[in-house]
């Protein structure tokens, strides 16, 4: 049961914040939870025996280190893809691009390829890598998005009256 569970909860967390990208989101530095979510996908993918498959250990570690790549490489990629701009004001908002759609599509076809791979060879691989992987895209998303958002604000300059 705990699979459809995990299958249930990546479809949310998938749907949730692929249709939040589309909304121009303020970038504030106080209160955000960015990390809450990439938390929760942690827990739920290792809460349970079984992230590595005993009958093929190396190819499922390998598989699963592939996986994980694939996250931190789609989250940068989504990052770099994410429209980053200041308002009059001088606050930071991001909105994702048709790219970072791109970006979102090549990453669930190169996740299903790689589940290809691993049943020609025989190795079971569970919902729980596609979770730390999704958790890994989301973190980073998150840290360059940041780290770009500040670039962003620390060359906004709000003119001096006098």
């Amino acid at each position: 049961m705990s699979g459809w569970l995990n299958i249930v909860v990546m479809i949310a967390v998938v749907v949730i914040v692929f249709a939040r990208q589309f909304t121009a989101q303020r970038i504030t530095s106080e209160g955000k939870k960015w990390w809450l979510m990439p938390v929760i996908l942690c827990v739920m993918a290792l809460r349970q025996p079984g992230l590595l498959d005993p009958a093929h250990h190396a190819a499922s570690a390998v598989l699963l280190a592939v996986t994980l790549l694939l996250g931190l490489a789609s989250g940068a990629a989504w990052a770099w893809t994410t429209r980053i701009w200041t308002d009059a004001d001088g606050a930071v908002w991001t909105k994702g691009t048709w790219a970072a759609a791109g970006v979102w599509l090549c990453g669930m076809a190169l996740r299903f390829g790689l589940m290809g791979i691993a049943a020609v060879l025989g190795v079971h691989q569970g919902s729980q890598a596609t979770l730390l992987s999704v958790a890994a895209m989301l973190l980073t998303r998150a840290g360059v998005t940041t780290w770009r958002a500040q670039a962003v604000q620390q060359t906004y300059r709000v003119p001096v009256a006098g």
